[in-house]
């Protein structure tokens, strides 16, 4: 929120009280707490009539720092918390005349007592700073009393809001805060974090995150579940600013210092992503959203697919498996599917898995809006006047209240009788329109609950699936999210259209949400709303199958690829089988992402921090640390791709390239700019019709240009997710050393390095020699 008009003035409506003097100090567990008066003690008199902040330093585990800073104490916001794995460590603290330091690892915090300020520093360097101005306590639309005797008093009737302002250096940028659309480098910016559903064209987000990282290292988790407002180097173009209204401001400073060790900590603080199943990697076709479907046009989508040899590995029922004016009452229209149990008792029989379409809203007039009354299950309104109904969407619908134990019960049960049917995930949609005027059972306060109902909402049916189909079959296919909902992947980026720059705007929003601390992301390919050409739907097609999870998917028709042209059924096939050939490669992504918290996906300068020509790029990313991709996104064909420093090969055309450069090229429907890494081992498996099969079995350790005296390793799991092997490649000359932890036969190495052969060697043991001249 902007404070200000110019550098010079505030805005007229703000009365500011900044602080202005670290006054008096106390050592406290794990920390220091800090009195700050809003303006310079110089005498005595001074402290009367006059409003202090009281700042806190605490250790939130190794290299992060919780800062919090409030005017009143006893203030009480009612406000949802989110869980946090808090770990401090223990701290130093010197305190003397002239400054406060606490050191938490390699992350100090030191506090200016002369001149106030506070710096966040690190190994020597100072990272960040909270100076002049930069800290305060804001009353925005003062009213004067008609009460008090003297015009300078003014009442308590007005809006509060805590301030706090973070230094940024020239060429730092900004990279996360969720989902959003709009440039991927934040700079410049005022970012909400108020979810709202508003597609993808537009700086409303489904998915709003109150964490940010920078390329200097560090990270800000601003710990509130309502709207924290960011002024990106906007309001003041040096800083960014945080607001939140009401009487404290919380947040927590992450430490790297490389982004992979801020996320590792950020998920460490919110939650590690759960690992989804093999399965779900593979293709997803779905009924579309408003299209005309029955039980022979879903069975005719899935032998479309077989007989045109295109592995197809989900089928997902959109909102129209239950009857119009019934979202949602969980009950599958008999008119369109007669017998649901046969109908996908069938389809697994086929080796499909089966996903279906639900929300939290109950629409009125079915028999389960009624239970929902009766048990009061649902929302309530503010003036007491019953269930909170609006017509948004579903006539008349109320809302699941998830702080109602009993209400989770009822809701969790009916989900359990869809997966009884044969179901095998949710797609959990919505979770953003949720009201503020509005009364739960535990007394949350409804506007802190608008963005956290979607954790609430995601945790309950993630965890009935967990219980239901196991730990390592649990999975939901969510569009809405706060911090913390990356426990509950996959998540997809709702509303797209079908046209190009919808295309690169997808792609942006999900470079910013791994940046935000979600590992697994998908979108609906060729676009949700309108129909794509078949030129688009071909770009579109490669680019999906190169992300976590890919979904053929949209709005008022099919995506079945023989409903744009015969080429899409090739193209389609054809990155199908490729996704499913590197699953190897993938999946120990995925475990990767579920141990450490470092997505599969993820933007340029996330990899290559220290080359600042990736510090921008938002139209190409790494699918794990060593294949790069750069989809088309014109109808020419053509793609600028930069390529950092090292040889990088082509992984269709073998073709190599000098990186430090850009490269402008033209390719067909088969191919985009798609890079191996130099000195990297990819492991592949021979296996293109599904994604869940062997890895350990006709695994084939492709190496790209691995530099004489270099070494590179390769994690290998199962399709469980656990680790079956680790097998490290050295170069020597013209000898590669190929060791690992397991035995290593029916393994095969195939080497890529320019000036030898492309050959293949049959590798055994724990540990051989490989001459490759």
């Amino acid at each position: 929120m902007k404070f200000t008009e110019g550098y010079w003035l505030r805005s007229e409506r703000v009365t500011p009280f900044y602080a202005s003097d670290a006054y008096f100090v106390d050592r406290i567990p794990n920390g220091v707490r800090i009195l700050c008066p809003t303006k310079k003690i110089n005498t005595r008199g001074d402290v009367l009539n006059l409003p202090t902040i009281t700042l806190e330093f605490t250790s939130a585990g190794k290299n992060m720092i919780a800062v919090r800073s409030w005017h009143y104490e006893a203030y009480e916001s009612g406000e949802a918390r989110f869980p946090l794995n808090i770990e401090p460590c223990e701290v130093e603290v010197s305190i003397n005349d002239d400054e406060i330091v606490m050191v938490n690892g390699k992350l100090s915090v030191k506090v200016d007592r002369k001149n106030f300020s506070y710096s966040f520093i690190a190994e020597g360097e100072i990272l960040t700073t909270c100076g002049f101005r930069n800290l305060a306590y804001y009353q925005y639309d003062r009213e004067i009393s008609t009460m008090l005797p003297a015009d300078n008093y003014f009442t308590e009737n007005c809006k509060k809001y805590m301030v706090t302002e973070l230094s940024l250096d020239p060429g730092e940028c900004v990279y996360g805060l969720g989902e959003r659309f709009t440039p991927f480098v934040k700079n410049g910016q005022s970012i909400n974090t108020w979810n709202e559903d508003g597609g993808t064209s537009s700086d409303i987000a489904y998915k709003s995150i109150p964490f940010y990282m920078t390329n200097k290292g560090y990270g800000v988790f601003a710990d509130h579940t309502g709207n924290v407002s960011f002024e990106v180097a906007s309001d003041k173009v040096e800083y960014v600013g945080m607001s939140v209204p009401g009487e404290e401001i919380r947040y927590v400073f992450i430490y790297g210092p490389t982004l992979k060790e801020v996320i590792g900590s950020y998920t460490d603080l919110t939650g590690k992503p759960a690992l989804p199943p093999a399965w779900s990697f593979g293709l997803w076709l779905s009924t579309s959203f408003t299209t005309d479907y029955d039980e022979g046009t879903t069975g005719s989508f899935i032998q479309g697919m077989a007989d045109r040899d295109i592995p197809l590995s989900v089928f997902h029922f959109d909102c129209y498996w239950m009857k119009e004016f019934h979202w949602c009452d969980f009950e599958w229209d008999e008119r369109v599917f007669p017998d649901v149990k046969a109908m996908l008792s069938r389809y697994h029989e086929k080796g499909l898995k089966i996903c279906a379409w639900i929300n939290p809203y109950i629409a009125q007039g079915t028999e389960f809006f009624r239970e929902g009354v009766k048990g009061g299950y649902l929302l309530k309104r503010a003036d007491g006047k019953g269930v909170k109904q609006v017509d948004t969407w579903q006539a008349g619908m109320g809302i699941v209240d998830f702080t109602n134990p009993e209400a989770k019960k009822w809701y969790l049960r009916k989900l359990k009788e869809v997966l009884d049917a044969g179901v095998d995930c949710f797609k959990t949609d919505f979770g953003e329109r949720i009201p503020v005027d509005v009364v739960y059972h535990d007394g949350s306060d409804p506007v802190s609950m608008h963005n956290y109902y979607t954790y609430l909402y995601n945790e309950a049916v993630f965890g009935l699936l967990r219980e239901v189909k196991g730990e390592s079959e649990a999975m939901v296919f969510a569009r809405s999210a706060t911090a913390g909902c990356q426990k509950f992947p996959v998540h997809w980026g709702g509303d797209c259209s079908a046209n190009y720059p919808s295309m690169a705007e997808t792609l942006r929003g999900g470079l910013s949400f791994a940046m935000s601390g979600f590992s697994f992301w998908s979108h609906d390919i060729s676009g949700f709303e309108y129909t794509a050409a078949p030129d688009l739907y071909k770009r579109w097609v490669a680019f999906g199958l190169l992300s976590s999870h890919s979904r053929l998917h949209g709005s008022t028709s099919y995506r079945v690829p023989w409903a744009f042209d015969e080429e899409s059924c090739d193209v389609v096939r054809f990155f199908t089988k490729f996704k499913c050939s590197l699953m190897p490669y993938i999946y120990s992504k995925a475990v990767e992402a579920h141990e450490t918290g470092i997505p599969v996906m993820r933007p340029m300068v996330f990899e290559y921090t220290e080359d600042p020509a990736c510090r921008y790029l938002d139209m190409q990313y790494m699918l794990g640390d060593s294949i790069l991709a750069a989809p088309v996104f014109n109808d020419k064909g053509t793609v600028d791709c930069y390529l950092p420093k090292g040889k990088w090969t082509h992984l269709l055309t073998e073709e190599k390239r000098d990186g430090g450069r850009f490269y402008k090229d033209r390719y067909d429907y088969f191919s985009l700019g798609l890079y191996a890494a130099p000195d990297s081992v990819i492991a592949r498996g021979r296996e293109d019709k599904r994604p869940d099969y062997d890895y350990e079995k006709n695994t084939v350790l492709h190496v790209y240009e691995l530099s004489d005296g270099n070494s590179a390793d390769c994690l290998i799991v199962n399709k469980r997710g656990e680790h079956a092997n680790r097998i490290t490649v050295s170069r020597n000359g013209d000898d590669l050393s190929v060791k690992s932890d397991s035995e290593m036969d029916g393994y095969t190495l195939c080497v890529h390095i320019e000036g030898y052969d492309i050959k293949e060697y049959a590798l055994k043991g724990t540990e051989i020699k490989v001459a490759i001249r």
